[in-house]
């Protein structure tokens, strides 16, 4: 829907006049803003995903005594709001800052996002860094993000991905001028903004889990030898022991004739009754009723080697889909797991 200058707040029009300097330029700007208006002040920039150029140049007819260096971004919304506040306050604080404009649901921008075809996605972000990328992504369902990953050149994916895991902070130089020029304008009291902002290891297996499998491998091959450590957290998190119940019967019958007797029993204590079930359903009754009986008779186990035993079982599920002697398709569909 167009934009009617005319009818927008003062705080709207400040919103405005920094999507049309540009991210560099605004967050020159806003590094002297307080943290109480830079979230009213986002929650409408996010709000104005695309700016049309007769809206610039009312703005800049407006605030002509504000000394600017460049009018080439035309693009708001979130990913704008994320490179200003970056520029202005550092990638921690920019992420407060955003996460405090949240709610526990989906923004209504969050659900537009989610509706748009995934070329427009990316002629949206094409031209954007790898960082602002992997925040985009993380503000997105991992099917969606998945979808606009794969879509990304090859040579910035893995770049990519380990952001989105890591969300690194990035340092900018930023010096501003005009900051107090513009917070005059600035009112507060403006209606919140829904937005949930999902980053980190669990995010970006959530993402992996969601694309092909080729790509899958492809992509955590080249962060593991970027980023051995987020590697082995992705890992560790993308494919959990309670997904074991979420195989056929057939393939977790495979999984469990490797497991040695002694991991089992450990890596069953504590679980839930369902996956218990599910699992010693697909042994024989005699090789159930043993491990139920070595169970009982375990004791108290120390968590630590409750995970280590789960670990080796999930080692032999990831070696056995990876010889493709089993299928971690969820319910038979395209996506897999790490």
């Amino acid at each position: 829907m167009a934009i009617d200058y005319a009818k927008l707040t003062k705080v709207q029009k400040v919103a405005a006049f920094l999507i049309t300097v540009g991210p560099d330029n605004a967050g020159k700007m806003m590094k002297h803003f307080e943290n109480a208006q830079l979230e009213t002040i986002c929650r409408e920039i996010t709000e104005m995903p695309v700016l049309e150029a007769n809206v610039q140049r009312e703005v800049l007819r407006e605030f002509a005594g504000i000394i600017m260096d460049g009018l080439g971004s035309t693009f708001g919304g979130l990913a704008f709001a994320h490179s200003m506040l970056t520029n202005a306050k550092g990638e921690y604080t920019a992420a407060a800052i955003l996460n405090r404009c949240a709610t526990t649901t989906r923004s209504a921008e969050g659900d537009e996002i989610g509706q748009m075809e995934g070329r427009h996605l990316l002629n949206m972000v094409k031209t954007e860094q790898p960082q602002t990328v992997a925040f985009i992504l993380s503000c997105m369902e991992a099917k969606k993000a998945a979808e606009l990953l794969t879509m990304l050149p090859e040579a910035i994916r893995e770049e990519v991905v380990e952001r989105l895991g890591s969300m690194e902070a990035t340092s900018h130089d930023s010096i501003s001028k005009v900051a107090k020029n513009l917070n005059r304008h600035v009112d507060r009291g403006a209606p919140p903004m829904n937005l949930q902002l999902s980053g980190g290891v669990k995010a970006c297996a959530d993402v992996l889990n969601a694309v092909n499998k080729d790509v899958r491998k492809a992509l955590m091959a080249r962060v593991e030898e970027r980023n051995a450590e987020l590697g082995a957290a992705i890992r560790k998190v993308a494919f959990s022991f309670d997904d074991l119940g979420r195989l056929s019967p057939g393939d977790l019958q495979k999984v469990l004739r490797e497991v040695d007797s002694a991991s089992l029993p450990i890596a069953l204590k504590g679980v839930k009754p369902e996956l218990a079930n599910v699992l010693l359903g697909a042994m024989s009754k005699r090789a159930a009723q043993a491990v139920r009986e070595e169970i009982e008779q375990l004791g108290p186990q120390k968590a630590k080697d409750v995970d280590a035993a789960q670990q080796r079982v999930i080692q032999i599920v990831r070696k056995l889909e990876e010889s493709e002697e089993i299928t971690l398709d969820e319910g038979g569909g395209d996506n897999d797991t790490v």
